[in-house]
């Protein structure tokens, strides 16, 4: 504080703010301090000052309970109760720090920290406290311990310090700028300027730095950049105290008068929502310090250095009813400080003493403190040394005493017998997996356990929700892992084994055997796949996303209906999401709600998947919407716009997905706001109760639906926040329901998991059987439910196990605006008799003409909690009739596990069981029937030709002189059957990572990224063949980890839009090109474009495929390269120094013509066989390697070659 203005005779006593007053202590000592108290040779009190016995406290009121001498006649210039223990810390102007325990203010420490200069303020921290002097940080352990002394430069004069984080300090005085300090490395890591120097009182918020400047005024940064973003002129003087509380600044201080500074009796508050000032508050004391104490209301304290203290109000009138005084033994308070619990309040005066005030007789410091650690009382040892260097000494000389008492090391023969720790089980994965050569066994590692590292610790405890102390101790044993056989195998975490030849062999037709497409998990965030597959089987979603199409680089809604295209496609074969994870990356709104998760994480399962998809859902489904609606477009990227799914006002996610919501504000003044809004999904609400009564599914979606809360909010009659009574109703029923469940504690896992268990006795009774009381049923009872008599088979005993959720409900807004809503059966009949309506018309038109709707569940997205993988997330999807009938051609619904690249037919029961233990629910989707008819389904591809025309290049820097490719003229569009020759070239975004396995072999664990850079397409015919008309370089914007210029002729800077001379796009742009020409029906000729395709993200159909690779190979032997290809057909030696993909797309279209030459266009498939038996006998003399010499010939020269030919 600023002791400016006040009697010069007192102004010993400030700290050293200025530097032309020094305290002189002696002359103001107080010898009536100093009655029946023995002072030690240093002039330290060693006793405190008595306290009268019986102190009453009245409770809510604050009043002294305690008052203790920390050292006799020398100043408390800082006091700060500690926020870990409880504890009192008091710091002095002779720089002597001292600690008091607990409300009766024991002495607990007392040590010296600076043997000239005064402390100046004291932070406590979880293992020490910090000391700041005038140019000195120190860091010290509550017992007395230096931790660290940081020294500062002598010309500074530090008087605040603000901890910013766990480890970020800053410090402030009468300088220029302000110190950033780095608790963990005790160094300065940062100085920021101050346009205003004197910074003596710092505060922190969740938006603002507040400085406090001895010129009076207060300025408030910016948290990241510590640049001004405000400044209030406070005083005219100086200031003496602020504090922030919510939205309000309360400050105290200093006004210029003739005669000097005076004390200002106006407080001035500020709001920090307008940032201006509001009407100054007026008290009855001279303010020298003011805090604010937010118990019932955010009121103020406002202390003045003679002792008195007022509470009123920051936006009221001061009472002076409301001061009572404090009696310092000194004639000045010199420090305040208050308990973060709000409980205590502590004073320190000019002559040494400290008085606790409390409103509560036995308060407490902090809400939550720790014990505090005691020192153990010394112990004389009077026992003679012992020399353990010298061999001979005997140990007799210790004495043990003489008992005639069982020694505690005396165990009984039976507990004292010698016997070895048992080795822990191995892993039942490893058993398993486990291939023996001779004695030795060999498995991969599970890695369930860090390397070198066997834990005897076989019980971990579990205090997370995230596995929901997922099992129990196995009753069978120790040696099996019991989530092993709780989570069944199909809901595992599915991984991809990787060869020598990647993919190629790993057979996907063992986790599919439909003709729906699974989606590779492989890929970064790839935990969305579920999601995709249940946004892909809502058909107005699938038919809508492949409509559309815009300009935009990054559309997530153009992305999700390629990825679409893909799947309509596939017949089996896994997709990959990868171009839409791509975009969905460079979003900032995925990676400001936490959606992108990093490798580290997602590999580790360190990320509550539950609550991640959950987030993801709301994501999507309002980025979707907003990607829909941008309706202008230009003719060649026409998309969903000129569909029957738009409308003027609203994309058709908001038709599909909307609800038109009425949110109702009711002030305690009686005013009432009603606004509308809309919302595309709802999270549920749980009940408070905790009983064991039976609560439908459909009662809890109405309370979360018509949601009823208090919360304080703005009301426009009174003109300040109030309590107010918030309800929502519903206007008007969405097409698709969704549901996120949030089930992230084990209260909402537990209110799953009692109503499956009361919605499973309530069937067993309605189908005639009894339960017992216990939670087990026993023999007998299984087997009379399971009895003809019991009316009900063991089997479908099952399926009613641990289900709550019902496969329809009925939902209706009432004439009075209200909602109803059931569950619903399929033996179940609308009752429409009320309604005046004929019962035979049906649900469909009831729904018509009474606002009537069913919805069915159509999709549930799962949690599987799995401790030795980390979780995963699975889908239960109901596909309809439509996707078996383009895929099977038959007609029916059947409900599907979706596990990425794993696809299983399922019950439909089991999509609604939860086995709360490892099965969570987390999005539920309902779909009202007969939705399909209400929108047209017809998909019109938007993609047109005139993507194929030229266009302009990224690239700042691109001539025409440059150009390596001739665009498509009007008359060479591509017909069907065309053939086109492609390459393309790829750079790295992520290496591989792979192990050593203990025989040797490589495992590769998880393959490369590869990012498509180039991409080149020839014409196959006409007079320009072999003239490209494609030849993109791709823009990226992630970090490229190998350019892989020796195979694929990139370098660096060439997809950098600011110095490449090259030919630079989109991915976007290339990829419609590329669609295009597989949607018009060309041929692609080319050399391992199997590859080519899955890194670039297209699905292209085998008929449309003329890959040399396989055209010029023997089955079980190996593939051969182009560029032995090329040297033994065309005699073309390719490929020298790098690649290029014009040179060998050119080549792949000679090859396939020389094949046609050879086979005879197919027909002579024996005399084409011979010749790859040349071309492998060749290879093998070669060591498939070109000849480098000019030497060498071509074998087309050969008389071998010449015989071939002639066949």
């Amino acid at each position: 504080m600023n002791f400016e203005g006040l009697d010069p005779g007192l102004a010993e006593y400030a700290p050293a703010m200025h530097s032309a007053l020094d305290p002189v202590l002696d002359a103001h000592l107080n010898p009536s301090l100093l009655q029946n108290v023995e002072l030690d040779p240093e002039g330290v009190a060693l006793e405190a000052l008595p306290v009268q016995e019986s102190v009453h406290i009245m409770e809510g009121v604050y009043s002294e309970l305690h008052s203790v001498v920390a050292e006799v006649g020398v100043p408390v210039s800082v006091s700060h109760f500690d926020l870990h223990e409880e504890m009192l810390w008091v710091g002095s102007h002779g720089g002597h720090a001292t600690s008091f325990f607990g409300p009766a203010l024991e002495r607990y420490s007392s040590f010296q920290v600076n043997g000239s200069d005064d402390i100046r303020q004291i932070q406590s921290l979880e293992n020490g406290i910090l000391f700041l002097t005038k140019n000195n940080l120190k860091y010290m352990a509550r017992g007395g311990l230096i931790i660290f002394d940081y020294v500062l430069d002598e010309s500074e004069d530090m008087h605040s310090l603000l901890l910013t984080d766990s480890s970020t300090l800053l410090v402030g005085g009468l300088q220029n700028h302000i110190l950033e300090i780095d608790l963990n490395t005790v160094q300065e890591t940062q100085k920021y300027a101050v346009e205003t120097p004197g910074v003596t009182i710092m505060r922190q918020t969740n938006r603002f730095f507040f400085c406090g400047h001895t010129s009076g005024k207060v300025s408030l940064r910016d948290l990241r950049t510590f640049k001004v973003e405000h400044e209030f002129d406070a005083f005219s003087g100086s200031l003496s105290d602020f504090d922030v509380h919510g939205n309000l600044l309360a400050a105290c201080g200093f006004s210029s008068r003739l005669t000097g500074l005076a004390c200002d009796r106006f407080l001035k508050v500020y709001d920090l929502r307008m940032m201006r000032a509001i009407t100054p508050l007026q008290v009855h004391v001279d303010p020298a310090f003011l805090r604010f104490i937010p118990t019932y209301t955010s009121r103020l304290a406002i202390i003045s250095q003679s002792g008195q203290c007022q509470f009123c109000e920051p936006t009221g009138l001061a009472n002076p009813a409301d001061i009572f005084h404090v009696n310092p033994v000194g004639p000045l308070l010199m420090t305040f400080d208050v308990s973060a619990s709000k409980q205590a309040l502590a004073f320190g005066d000019s002559e040494g003493c400290v008085h606790l005030w409390t409103d509560s007789p036995e308060p407490s410091f902090n809400p939550y403190s720790r014990e505090t650690e005691f020192a153990l009382p010394c112990l004389v040892d009077s026992l003679p040394p012992l020399d353990w260097s010298q061999d001979l000494l005997p140990l007799s000389l210790i004495p043990v005493p003489l008992t005639t008492d069982t020694l505690l090391s005396d165990w009984p023969a039976a507990n004292s017998a010698p016997a070895p720790r048992r080795a822990p089980p191995v892993d039942a994965e490893i058993l398993r997996t486990m291939k023996k050569v001779g004695f030795i066994g060999y498995a991969p590692n599970p890695r369930t356990r860090l390397r070198n590292q066997i834990p005897y610790r076989l019980k971990e405890s579990d205090s997370e929700f995230d596995s929901f102390s997922q099992v129990t101790e196995s009753p069978i044993g120790r040696e099996e892992e019991p989530h092993l056989h709780m989570v069944s195998k199909k809901y595992r975490k599915v991984t991809i084994k990787y060869s020598k030849l990647g993919l190629e062999d790993f057979d996907f037709k063992h986790y599919n055997k439909t003709l729906f497409a699974g989606l590779e998990p492989h890929i970064p965030n790839a935990y969305c796949n579920c999601m995709i597959q249940v946004l892909y089987f809502l058909e107005p979603v699938r038919c809508l996303i492949q409509n559309h199409l815009c300009q935009k680089e990054f559309c997530l809604a153009c992305e999700l209906g390629f990825l679409f295209h893909m799947l309509d496609l596939s017949r089996g074969d896994p997709c990959q999401g990868s171009n839409f994870l791509r975009a969905f990356r460079t979003i900032p709104e995925a990676s400001a709600l936490g959606l992108i998760l990093a490798d580290s994480d997602e590999a580790s399962g360190k990320g509550n998947l539950a609550r991640l998809i959950q987030r993801w859902n709301r994501f999507i489904l309002t980025q979707l919407h907003q990607d829909m609606q941008e309706l202008e477009v230009p003719q060649a990227y026409r998309g969903a716009g000129g569909s029957s799914f738009c409308s003027s006002g609203d994309s058709v996610i908001g038709q599909l997905f909307s609800c038109e919501m009425e949110n109702c504000s009711l002030c305690r003044c009686g005013s009432e706001t009603v606004r509308a809004s809309s919302t595309l999904l709802f999270t549920l609400s749980y009940p408070e109760d905790k009983t064991g009564k039976n609560c439908d599914f459909a009662q809890v979606l109405k309370r979360s639906i018509c949601l009823e809360q208090n919360t304080q909010a703005w009301c426009d009659n009174c003109e300040k926040y109030q309590p107010t009574i918030q309800t929502r109703n519903i206007r008007h029923l969405p097409d698709i329901l969704v549901i996120n469940c949030e089930v992230n504690s084990l209260k909402e896992a537990d209110f799953w998991r009692m109503q499956a268990e009361v919605a499973f006795k309530m069937a067993i009774k309605k189908h005639g059987g009894e339960i017992s009381k216990n939670k087990e049923f026993a023999l007998a009872d299984w087997k009379e439910l399971g009895s003809p008599e019991g009316m009900l088979m063991c089997s479908s005993i099952e399926e009613l196990k641990n289900v709550w959720l019902p496969f329809s409900i009925r939902m209706k807004i009432t004439k009075n605006k209200g909602l109803d809503v059931c569950n619903w059966t399929d033996g179940d009949e609308i009752q429409l008799s009320s309604l005046g309506t004929p019962s035979q018309w049906g649900p469909a038109r009831a729904e018509e003409e009474h606002g009537v709707s069913v919805y069915d569940l159509m999709a549930t997205v799962v949690h599987i909690l799995d401790s030795r993988t980390g979780g995963s997330l699975v889908a239960h999807i109901k596909v309809g009739e439509t996707y078996h009938q383009r895929k099977e051609g038959v007609t029916h619904q059947q409900w599907y596990l979706f596990n990425d690249f794993l696809i299983e037919p399922i019950d439909k029961h089991e999509a609604v069981q939860f086995d709360m233990n490892w099965k969570v629910p987390a999005i539920l989707y309902y779909v009202k029937r007969n939705l399909n008819s209400k929108y047209n389904l017809n998909i019109k591809n938007p993609i047109e030709a005139s993507v194929l025309l030229a266009e302009a290049s990224l690239a700042r820097k691109q001539r025409k002189t440059h150009t390596t490719f001739i665009p498509l003229m009007l008359n060479e569009m591509p017909q069907v059957g065309d053939l086109v020759g492609l390459d393309a070239e790829f750079v790295t975004l992520n290496e591989e990572e792979a192990e050593l396995r203990s025989d040797g072999t490589k495992s590769t664990i998880k393959p490369s990224q590869m990012s498509v850079a180039r991409i080149t397409c020839v014409r196959g015919q006409g007079p320009n063949e072999g003239i490209p008309f494609i030849d993109d370089y791709i823009s990226t914007q992630e970090q490229v980890v190998d350019y892989l210029t020796q195979y694929s002729g990139i370098k660096p800077g060439d997809l950098d839009a600011k110095i490449s001379s090259k030919h630079l796009t989109t991915l976007k742009s290339t990829y419609l090109k590329l669609r295009f020409l597989i949607d018009i029906g060309v041929k692609f000729v080319g050399h391992g474009l199997q590859k080519d395709f899955r890194v670039i993200n297209l699905m292209v159909p085998k008929d449309q495929v003329l890959d040399t690779v396989y055209l010029f190979h023997m089955p079980r032997k190996r593939m051969i390269s182009l560029r032995f290809l090329a040297w033994y057909f065309l005699d073309l030696k390719i490929q020298g120094e790098t690649h290029d993909s014009i040179e060998d797309a050119r080549t792949a279209l000679q090859l396939y013509r020389k094949y046609l030459e050879l086979s005879k266009n197919g027909t002579e498939p024996e005399s084409f066989h011979k010749v790859l038996k040349g071309l492998y006998e060749k290879g093998r003399k070669m060591d498939w390697k070109v000849p480098e010499p000019e030497g060498q010939t071509s074998p087309k020269n050969a008389a071998v070659f010449s015989s071939v030919l002639a066949l």
